[in-house]
């Protein structure tokens, strides 16, 4: 049974939503991923946002561009936490799409991630699931290691060519 909802307003989005997949398959951690405009089919989204919970979601994560209207109206019916990540647009940056996720009124909260910020978002909710899953936990307390590990690596590799360690 997935434990993570990912949900899209468009294809287009799938290169930057398949980073927070990335990170939950490393960590082992099941999921769906959908593709679900809220303003061109909103029957469908309502109807994947009402049974998310029934279907063992603990966590949505909902990427959105422009209007940004997905991650705060998943919020509005799930009871669990969803994470927004704002899409990067042509016209303004992703800005909008920033401003529409993290600008929620009181009582509707979305954790909101950097514009294109999948991975961040994945991490996130890996931690949000740790919170009950020791398992997991270990898990990302490798996961973190292992980033620290790559840092040292390449500082390692940049000193053996001759820069000096500041």
């Amino acid at each position: 049974m997935a434990k993570v909802g990912i949900v899209m307003g468009s294809d287009s989005d799938m290169p930057v939503m398949s980073k927070a997949a990335e990170v939950l398959d490393v960590l082992g951690i099941d999921y769906d991923m959908t593709i679900i405009s809220a303003h061109r089919e909103p029957d469908v989204f309502f109807d994947y946002a009402k049974s998310a919970e029934e279907k063992g979601y603990k966590v949505i994560i909902a990427g959105a561009g422009m209007a940004a209207h997905l991650p705060g109206m998943c919020a509005a019916i799930f009871p669990m936490p969803v994470i927004g990540i704002p899409m990067h647009t042509k016209s303004l940056g992703g800005r909008d799409s920033l401003y529409s996720i993290v600008q929620m009124p009181p009582g509707i909260p979305v954790a909101t991630v950097a514009i294109d910020g999948a991975k961040n978002a994945g991490l996130l909710a890996a931690k949000i699931l740790a919170t009950s899953d020791d398992t997991l936990l270990n898990k990302l307390k490798d996961y973190t290691e292992n980033m620290k590990a790559e840092v040292q690596a390449k500082d390692s590799r940049l000193q053996e060519v001759g820069y000096k360690n500041y």
